[in-house]
């Protein structure tokens, strides 16, 4: 759960980083590919961790 954790951390700065640098050229987020592939990554964590926190969960209760 931690490395998730830490996996998500991590690529949610890249994913800011690239919003931030993308604005600063003028590029619109939604024009963005490499933003988009990125948020796309993002968004694969968190349904990572939340499938995985629903197992968990789910465990716990037997």
């Amino acid at each position: 759960m931690k490395e998730l954790m830490h996996k998500y951390e991590k690529e949610k700065t890249k994913l800011n980083e690239l919003g931030q640098e993308s604005l600063a050229q003028g590029i619109p987020l939604a024009a963005n590919e490499t933003v988009l592939a990125q948020s796309r990554k993002v968004d694969e964590l968190v349904a990572r961790f939340y499938v995985q926190k629903t197992v968990e969960r789910e465990q716990g209760n037997r």
